[in-house]
């Protein structure tokens, strides 16, 4: 069975909700646990708007996990740990995702293994994470917020969100296409989403980066979109 990787997105509604969900990404509930299969997490918080942004968004929360197997993963979101976030919340969703390709490094580890072939005509999924150096950080936030509105209505881009561990110096971005092809005519076609990464190269902003790509595979829940299984054949 293939690793699989499962971002999660609970939206809420009403400042106790939002109160409880901000101490579940202090403390979340996964803290302690023994998880079957379970090799790599991260509590997220979310910036406002839809891509990189320095004002959070107090609605939103993240959740990556990534299991050796599909079916870990399947108990996983079955269980009473992903219940306390979803019994308080508007509106939620999973995606899960087997791994197409990752470089770098999230807190010194390598946590996505490469399981299944980049295909244009499928779905795909971005997660791209950095730390920034602090004494670039007002550099980086100068730059940002152009390269994000870039994104917005471009051609088969189905969901985006700027999510982090801290905010200002942890960040990252989670972007969902209709197709691979849609993907890759964004980043190398796109002027704005060029530039910073020349920027990147010539500024050295980031002390740890990690660029990963995957296929999704199923989406369940409705923030994002509607529960959805994808032609896509596991292997």
């Amino acid at each position: 069975m293939p690793q699989t990787t499962v971002i999660s997105f609970f939206k809420y509604k009403g400042r106790k909700n939002k109160w409880q969900a901000l101490g579940r990404m202090g403390r979340p509930p996964l803290l302690n646990q023994n998880i079957e299969g379970l090799t790599f997490w991260k509590a997220l918080g979310a910036g406002s708007g839809n891509g990189f942004s320095i004002w959070p968004d107090w609605s939103t929360f993240g959740l990556l996990t990534v299991f050796k197997s599909e079916k870990e993963a399947n108990n996983f979101l079955d269980s009473k740990i992903i219940s306390e976030y979803i019994d308080t919340a508007e509106t939620f969703s999973h995606v899960l995702m087997h791994s197409i390709k990752a470089h770098g490094q999230w807190s010194k580890q390598e946590p996505f293994n490469s399981e299944v072939t980049f295909d244009e005509a499928k779905p795909i999924a971005v997660i791209t994470r950095a730390t920034i150096k602090p004494k670039l950080a007002y550099k980086f936030w100068r730059y940002v917020p152009s390269v994000s509105k870039s994104m917005n209505g471009h051609k088969g881009l189905i969901f985006t969100k700027g999510i982090g561990e801290w905010p200002i110096f942890m960040q990252a971005t989670f972007s969902f296409w209709e197709k691979g092809k849609d993907m890759m005519d964004y980043a190398y076609s796109n002027k704005k989403h060029a530039d910073m990464v020349k920027k990147t190269r010539e500024l050295g902003w980031y002390s740890e980066e990690l660029f990963s790509r995957f296929h999704p595979f199923e989406v369940r829940g409705n923030l994002i979109g509607s529960n959805k299984i994808y032609n896509t054949t596991s292997p």
